[in-house]
Order: C-alpha cells, then structure tokens, then sequence
C-alpha cells in the first residue's frame, strides 16, 4: 500500500509530532509538496501532504486560518506539515483549532528535519509500493498463465478471482454466461448479459465499469478479441476499484483469454475443413470413411439419430448484415452449454448443420426462428445481424440416409422461400396439404390457362360445365352419385362431360387429365 501519514509519523529519522487529526492518519499519501502561497489549492490534485512555514500567512488569525483549511480539506489535501523554528518557535493556535474543527492532520516538523526529507519519505514508500505493486503482478500473471494452461479458462478465472478478491466470468459470443468463479457469482453475472451485448456492439478493444444497485460490488466488463466484433467477454466484481496489482492481473487474464479466444478461432478452421469433409462423404454415401474422418471430433453426432438443417439469406437483405451470423452463434452457443456435438459447415451464400434430434441447438434454431417470424408479423425491419433468413429442416436421419435428410432439408428450405417463413420442417411438408405447395404464379397461370375455355363456355349462360365437372371429379366419376350433386339427370351430366372433352380436346378416361384438372379447379379456389 502507499505510505501514510502514520508511516510518516512512525518514520524515526523525522521527528514529526502530531498536534491535531489524531484518528486522520491511515489515510495514503499520494505525494509531498512544499508551497508558501496563500492560496495553494489551484496546484493540488488530491491525497498531498503539504509542507509550510506560515511566510506569508496570518497564521495567528483564527478566521483566515479557518478559510485556509477549509480550502485545503475542498481540494482534497491529507495533511498539514508545519516548520517551527522558521518563522514561528510553535504553531500557532488559530492553525492548530481549525486543523481540529476540520479534521485535517497538523503534523509539527522540527527545525532540523528539511522538507526534502519528508519529501524522499513519501517518495521512498510510494516507488516501494510501486515495486510490490509489479512484483505482485508479475507473480499473478506467472499463476494465471499456469493455470490458463493446465485447467483453461475455468482456472484461469479463480485464479484472478483469487487475485482481485472478488468474482469474474467469462461470456461467449452470444453474451450467455460459460464460466464463473467462485460459483455463486453465476446469478450476478447473469443479470449483466444486457451490459455485455451493449459492450459487444463496439469494436474490440473496449471496456466499461458497471456500478450495481446499493450494496452490490462494482463490476469492469472488458471485450475479448482482436476482431471487427469481440467474440466473448470477461467480467469482474470487487468491492472496491482495483489497485495496481489489481489492474495487473486483470489485464494480463484478458491478454490469456484473448489469445485462447484467437487459438480457438484458428482450431475451429481446421475443425471446419473436418466437418467440410465428413459432410461430403455422408452425402456421397460412405458414412463408415466419414465416422473414421470425424472420430471423436463431434462425440456421438454421428451415432444417433440427427437432422441436416439448411438455411440461406432471404430475398430482403439489410445492408452490411450477415444474416447467417446470428443463427450460427445460437445454435453453437446451445450445444456449447448442453455440452452437446455440432457439425457446422457455412458455404458462403448457405449454412449446413447436423444436430442431435431433440437437442438444444435445434431448440435453439426453432426459438431464433420463431423470434424472426414474430419480428417479420410485427412489421419491425431487420437488423444487421438478425438479417432476413430462410431455414429447411429434415427429418430425423442417420449417417446412411444422410443424403436423403439433406434433400429433406432442401424440399423445406425451398417450401419456406415459397411461402415467404422463416423456417419449414420436412415433417410440416408430409402433415399438411399439397395445395398450399402450388400457390405460386406459374400454378395459377397453368390453371387459368387450362380452365378458361370452359369459364368463356360457362360465360355465354349455356351450361355450368365448370361445376359440373367439379362434382364429377369430386365423386370420383359417378355418375349418379354427381348427378345428385347437382339435382340433373346423369344423361345430363354425361353430356356435359362429353362437351368438356370436347372444349378442352382431352379425354376424361385419362387419370392424369383428372389429376391436372381436378388440381387446377382447387388451384383457381374462388375463380373456379
């Protein structure tokens, strides 16, 4: 700690003598300085004890002594240091009762002890303070970098938690809480995800000091990372602002942390020319190379039943956004904390990932998806990072149909472009209608196109051939059962049917006529 007024006045080669401030000295000096004006307060800074003679005081006016100290205790100054045998043979009383009144130490400095000595004291006790000071964060960085190595980040942060006696986390690139240290600190790191996503909207390096309600400790978050956006952050929690040592440690686990955060990224390359290859050789068919490439790279992914999800840009872009971006660090962020494997695989302009069936990065993609859809009913416009997306998943499928669930995802990504969602699963495709699937321009055309001879026919007020052909094919070709439909007789309706043959130059008999005709009748709904 720095030296104080008590150090000073313990110092046996000083002689000083304390006449008033008693219960004032533990307070640290931060330097010494000697001034006879009047007013010495415009050069002050704070935490000096100042030296004096009284040469251009009224030390003996009650009143201006008491305006003197005061002015003095406004800017922050620690102690008085006063010379007898210079000026006075004492210190004079009016000094000596407004020192009291405010509190301020007055310490007597005998005649024979020069100010310069006071001045080497303090001077001495800070370069000590100093010297512990790195001496003490060269020993923090030596344990963090220990522990960095053999426990990871986990022991990296109760290490520093240990230094700066208080609490740290460490947060991902989502802003969720990954580590804390001790544990309890989990809950207060968790009400701070907020502070952290605002601290990761700002390049790399930054930082900021968070102060909690009353009561609570004053938290630093600092980003980790060198690039454009930080990819994780660190927090720490002390009950006071950090001191030298302090600061030491702090720095030197975000330089640990950055350079894991860098290692990492690199890792993650090389683990993505992996996954690169594994995707390759489940869809070519050979899934047993493809477990021999993946080893024990993405656990038991490829031994349980996973789906292939597909997602794309969609057509409204917001400028400078990477709309992939946010569903990768969501579903990366779920199985990092469910301790789950994930093979992510991104293709520029395309997204590929294999995830545990029921597993939370899938929970995770269909919540992002959600959110999206809720934000796209809403009218709200995209952000950069929350870019308009399109997602096709399949069905569960294994290392030996993993082609067959890549097109599975393929067929609902191209029925979310269609239908304008965010996402589809191939299960949605096989539960639902056809219909909706058909509902595009080039449908309704072919329908129009093919049904417009009989609408201009029914037009003329000559018959209802387009109704009586929609309950014909309703009735699968029954005559009676049709006929009855429409309260005529079957001749009538066989009539009618011959003239749509006629119209449309096609047989009835064919079933896939009846096929094309019955879709286009559905196709048309209220034009039909």
């Amino acid at each position: 700690m720095p030296p104080t007024l008590a150090s000073l006045v313990h110092h046996t080669a000083l002689k000083l003598t304390v006449r008033a401030g008693a219960d004032r000295l533990d307070v640290p000096v931060r330097w010494a300085h000697a001034s006879e004006l009047a007013d010495p307060v415009p050069y002050m800074e704070g935490g000096e004890l100042l030296l004096i003679t009284a040469l251009k005081l009224d030390a003996e006016d009650p009143e201006a002594m008491r305006r003197y100290v005061k002015r003095l205790v406004g800017a922050g100054v620690v102690g008085l240091g006063f010379a007898v045998g210079v000026h006075y043979e004492e210190i004079p009383g009016a000094l000596v009762d407004a020192a009291r009144d405010q509190h301020l130490p007055l310490l007597e400095v005998p005649r024979r002890t020069p100010f310069l000595a006071i001045s080497k004291a303090v001077s001495a006790g800070i370069a000590a303070e100093q010297y512990q000071a790195v001496t003490a964060g060269f020993a923090a960085q030596r344990e963090l970098t220990r522990q960095a190595l053999t426990e990871g980040p986990d022991g990296l942060l109760a290490a520093l938690a240990s230094q700066v006696d208080g609490w740290a986390a460490l947060y991902d690139a989502s802003g969720a809480v990954v580590a804390t240290a001790p544990e309890w600190a989990g809950r207060r790191a968790a009400r701070l995800t907020a502070d952290v996503e605002r601290l990761r909207e700002r390049p790399a390096p930054a930082s900021a000091v968070v102060g909690g309600p009353a009561g609570e400790d004053r938290v630093e978050l600092h980003s980790l990372g060198t690039g454009r956006r930080p990819r994780a952050a660190l927090a720490v929690g002390t009950a006071a602002a950090l001191g030298t040592a302090e600061r030491y440690a702090v720095h030197s686990a975000i330089a640990l942390l950055t350079l894991t955060t860098e290692r990492s990224r690199s890792l993650q390359a090389a683990e993505q020319r992996i996954g690169e290859a594994v995707l390759h050789m489940l869809l070519a068919g050979q899934p047993d190379p493809a477990r021999a490439v993946a080893g024990d790279l993405y656990g038991g992914l490829l031994d349980a039943p996973f789906r292939i999800v597909l997602a794309e840009p969609g057509t409204a872009r917001a400028s400078g956004g990477d709309p992939l971006a946010g569903l990768t660090e969501a579903v990366e962020s779920a199985a990092a904390r469910a301790g789950e494997p994930l093979l992510v695989v991104p293709g520029g302009a395309r997204l590929v990932v294999l995830a545990a069936d029921g597993g939370a990065a899938l929970t995770a993609c269909g919540t992002y998806a959600t959110a999206l859809e809720a934000a796209r009913a809403a009218g709200e416009r995209p952000t950069a990072d929350e870019d308009t997306l399109v997602v096709g998943v399949s069905a569960p499928v294994g290392p030996v149909a993993a082609a067959a669930g890549h097109r599975q995802a393929e067929q609902a990504l191209s029925v979310a472009r269609r239908r304008g969602r965010v996402c589809v699963e191939h299960e949605q495709l096989a539960a639902g209608s056809v219909l909706p699937l058909l509902a595009d321009d080039a449908v309704r055309a072919f329908a129009d196109g093919l049904l417009r001879p009989l609408y201009e026919h029914d037009a003329t007020g000559r018959g209802d051939l387009v109704d009586s052909l929609r309950a014909w094919l309703s009735r699968h070709g029954q005559w009676d059962a049709a006929a009855a439909d429409l309260g005529v007789h079957r001749h009538t309706l066989r009539y009618r049917m011959r003239r749509v043959e006629e119209i449309l130059g096609r047989s009835l008999d064919d079933a896939d006529v009846r096929m094309e005709l019955w879709l286009a009748l559905k196709t048309a709904g209220g034009t039909a």
